[in-house]
């Protein structure tokens, strides 16, 4: 079916009907070295599918390109290769090191920047910085694959190809001026001392569906063409079976070049080609002079318009394009500036507003493009693991085989477009980012942020068992279950700025959570016991073992973040129950089994039984995982972490109105407690408050919690000048060592990268600040605030003398957290760790970029360079405290909404 085309709202936000959002920048920046392309017999993704090979091997499940746009099925891609006229390769796609290669594991070797977009991507603009001179692809992999773990990381800077500034920024802007028709604006400006050419190639070309024969429709070959255009343009004519026909104008002076999107067998497998034109065929003829590497006849699946521009010292050159449906009026030039001026000032107007009242010119910056690079990191997801796995010979009923991962996940299928940690070393979703990724969505598109919680949910997803699939890695795998937090979240955000409940989307999301929580109760409480055992739960080598393996021990390890984030998950699904409550009396059985649930799991951290080996350590004032050995024995694995911090997090304040509504709950509990007089402290602490006020659910009381921010809020310990580092830099001087049979395991406070590989090189949460757990803690101390008020005050830091409400801790946080991105009195950003020319040059200092974590010191990005994803979750927290004040947390204030 041909997609209808008809006039509609193109704005910022976009029109009911979704049409606004069937192009965007849903092409990753690399597939290359991904699962999903993965056919090797023992499972190394990385190399089986190298970066050399990804010019020349058409890709099975996705494209990618730079800068680039597709439409939501990713049939059609458009996107932007380059040349300087020196390299060996076209510059196509992003660059970057493997986990093998680099001696941090997975890094992209590459600086380009997305600086603006709207919800609807009526307008975006990415900036790419491409050296003059040669690409030093194996200058970086020979130097930092030489490199130590100890040392740092070898960058494109380092290399010296941007001396002199001998580089060119190229920007690529996108408009619409309807939902299907799409200008395009690239602007090169030459930054160097001298005169230079640059060979820019917009590129058009169909994602290969033809060659897997999957459909009956797959063996319509879609195809492009040369057509005849208006005066002084050159036209490519684009027809797709289901999409429909679609025409690419370019400029006059522009050369077509024309081949097919399949793989050059004869140049990676020295075997024939099925076509004489190939994937790599417009860079054979652009880099080699192959003319006879195109098709002549100006057709194919990919084509290219070939434009070279030789620019002055100093000066621009612009190339404009325009992507619209076949036998449509698009010019270049009448009305051509006018959409671009129109949707800029569009998207300016609704950043103004977004962006709270009082914010600094540089704060405003940070948030935009904290927006934009999520906005930028919307893909398009393809992977059906049915015909994965049966492309590697596997059915449901094959014995297991080592090599081949997710083999029990044949029901999954996707084809959508999904939030993803980045476009280049994790263009594939995780659970627990994509829960943090909706927080973050919440303050620029609340109807995307519902549609990711409620995509794992689904049951192209959702395990049969109810298992959420973790990550592209390992399904199977265990991320920490935060989606009931973040539904509610979203759902209170979009009612405190609408004024709609949308009881639906929370009815929907809880029915499908009951059966993952289930799951939970299920399959990670071996011993029934309300301890939670989830392994690595995404906190990589947090630990002294890695925890989603054997232990060298024998025995269990219960885990103190694991069972925290099984006491908050009860919180979440209660506040929803209570939501629901109020228009179907049926879920009132269900507010009191989390009550319940809560209520022993809380219990369970504190009295294990006659051992004394419960997760809180009354001697050092924390909590701590317990290694429960084969022969009955427990050790307190006492690394102070945010393992044991996380009990700081499930915490949760509950308005009496909420409370109110549901009939004889206070009777229930009673006796419930009645039955079970071991829990009364628990069932005290839940409960206390003034007559009529809020009720608190935390797993500490008043006495706990003050004890463990003392180690939170110390400069010594986990306060940073950026945030709440991961480990205690207590750590530094005194590592905690296990040791068992023979073998010694230790943990060290690292404050940037890893000195383990496990779980992959760049994966550290030995000291670094992370921004989701920081936002976790920041979400607490504003619960905490609504229970206690002004009457509880801490030192923060502590031994200062200074003492602060919670509220005020949490602003404090936050306002570190935010100091990472912004510029300082030296006129640098912290997580650019010094680098002069972040710093100092005006073409670098506006730029900023969003890391997978950041060092628990300096502040310095570290880990994946383009981790927009749960680092995006600044921007919610530059929202929150530039538009409410302490007074809308406040004991029994209706604005509040406990989140």
């Amino acid at each position: 079916m041909k997609t209808q085309r008809h006039a509609g709202r193109v704005g910022p936000v976009g029109d009911d009907s979704g049409r606004s959002r069937l192009w965007g920048p849903y092409l990753s920046e690399r597939q290359w070295g991904t699962v999903r392309e993965d056919y090797s017999a023992g499972g190394d993704a990385w190399s089986y599918f190298p970066h050399d090979h990804a010019r020349s091997r058409a890709y099975r499940w996705g494209e990618d390109g730079l800068g680039g746009i597709c439409d939501e099925q990713q049939r059609l891609c458009l996107a932007l290769a380059l040349w300087n006229g020196s390299d060996p390769i076209l510059k196509e796609r992003a660059f970057g090191l493997t986990n093998g290669e680099g001696n941090h594991g997975e890094d992209v070797k590459e600086y380009y920047f997305y600086l603006d977009s709207t919800p609807s991507h009526s307008y975006l603009r990415y900036l790419y910085k491409y050296p003059q001179a040669p690409y030093p692809y194996n200058d970086l992999v020979a130097v930092n694959r030489a490199r130590t773990r100890q040392e740092f990381e070898y960058e494109l800077l380092d290399t010296g190809v941007f001396d002199d500034d001998r580089y060119f920024d190229v920007t690529v802007e996108y408009a619409k001026a309807e939902h299907d028709d799409i200008l395009m604006r690239i602007t090169v400006d030459n930054r160097g001392p001298d005169e230079a050419t640059l060979h820019v190639l917009p590129t058009l070309w169909f994602r290969n569906t033809w060659s897997w024969g999957e459909r009956p429709d797959d063996a319509v070959r879609p195809r492009l063409r040369s057509v005849e255009g208006p005066r002084s343009t050159v036209t490519v004519r684009a027809d797709h079976p289901e999409l429909g026909s679609y025409d690419l104008r370019c400029a006059g002076q522009a050369a077509l070049l024309f081949t097919e999107n399949e793989t050059n067998h004869e140049r990676l497998f020295g075997s024939a080609n099925a076509s004489r034109y190939v994937k790599d065929g417009i860079g054979r003829y652009v880099v080699d002079g192959d003319e006879a590497a195109v098709n002549p006849g100006r057709e194919g699946t990919k084509a290219a318009a070939l434009h070279t521009l030789t620019v002055p010292a100093g000066g621009s050159e612009t190339v404009r394009l325009r992507l619209g449906p076949a036998g449509a009026q698009l010019s270049l030039a009448r009305g051509f500036d006018t959409v671009f001026k129109d949707r800029i000032t569009e998207a300016d107007d609704f950043y103004r507003k977004l962006t709270p009242r009082g914010a600094s010119e540089d704060e405003a910056r940070v948030l935009r493009q904290a927006l934009a690079g999520m906005l930028w990191s919307k893909q398009y997801y393809a992977f059906d693991l049915e015909t994965w796995l049966a492309e590697h010979d596997l059915t449901p009923w094959s014995p297991p085989r080592d090599g081949v991962r997710n083999r029990e996940w044949f029901h999954m299928v996707s084809g959508d477009i999904v939030s993803m940690p980045d476009k280049w070393e994790y263009p594939w979703f995780a659970a627990w980012d994509l829960a943090f990724h909706a927080v973050a969505f919440s303050v620029v598109d609340i109807g995307f942020a519902k549609s990711q919680l409620e995509l794992l949910l689904q049951d192209r997803f959702l395990h049969p068992n109810g298992q959420i699939p973790a990550y592209e890695w390992n399904f199977g795998d265990v991320n920490p279950p935060v989606h009931a937090w973040a539904a509610y979240f979203v759902y209170t955000v979009e009612r405190a700025t609408t004024g709609r409940a949308d009881h639906a989307f929370l009815e929907r999301t809880f029915q499908k959570l009951l059966t993952n929580f289930t799951w939970w109760v299920n399959r990670k409480d071996p011993g029934g016991r309300n301890v939670f055992q989830g392994g690595f739960l995404g906190l990589d080598n947090i630990g002294v073992f890695d925890r989603s393996a054997p232990l060298p021990t024998g025995g269990t390890l219960e885990q103190a973040d694991g069972t925290a984030w099984m006491a908050l998950y009860c919180q979440s699904m209660l506040q929803l129950a209570l939501e629901l409550v109020e228009h179907n009396s049926s879920y009132g059985d269900l507010v009191v089994k989390f009550v319940e649930h809560y209520l022993w799991i809380a219990a369970s951290m504190d009295r294990l039984g006659d051992l004394g080996d419960e997760l809180w350590d009354e001697e050092d004032g924390f909590f701590y995982d317990v290694l429960r050995l084969p022969d009955g024995r427990a050790d307190r694995l006492k690394v102070r972490s945010m393992v044991g911090l996380l009990p700081l997090c499930a915490s949760t304040v509950f308005q009496p109105e909420q409370l109110a509504q549901l009939s004889g709950l206070g009777e229930r509990l009673q006796r419930f407690a009645d039955r079970h007089p071991s829990l009364s402290v628990t069932m005290s602490s839940a409960t206390a408050g003034t007559t009529g006020g809020p009720r608190l659910l935390s797993v500490m009381d008043e006495k706990k919690l003050v004890r463990v921010l003392a180690r939170v809020l110390s400069e010594d310990e986990f306060l940073s000048p950026y945030g709440i580092r991961a480990l205690s830099r207590h750590h530094a001087e005194h590592p905690y060592t296990f040791r068992v049979h023979g073998e010694e395991y230790k943990v060290s406070y690292l404050p940037a990268e890893s000195d383990t590989g496990m779980f992959g090189g760049n994966s550290n949460w030995r000291g670094p600040v992370w921004l989701p757990m920081n936002a976790l803690v920041v979400r607490a101390l504003l619960n905490l605030y609504g229970f206690y008020g002004d009457d509880l005050t801490v030192e923060c830091p502590t031994g200062s003398g200074v003492h602060k409400n919670l509220y005020e801790v949490a602003q404090d946080i936050s306002a570190r957290l935010t100091r990472i991105f912004l510029r300082g009195e030296d006129g640098g950003r912290p997580v650019y760790g010094g680098q002069p020319k972040f710093r100092d040059d005006p073409h670098w200092r506006d730029l900023v970029s969003f890391y997978e974590y950041f060092h628990g010191d300096n502040g310095a990005g570290i880990g994946a360079s383009h981790q927009t994803g749960w680092t995006g979750l600044v921007a919610a927290l530059m929202k929150i405290f530039g538009t409410l004040g302490p007074e809308d947390f406040r004991p029994g204030h209706k604005r509040r909404q406990s989140r």
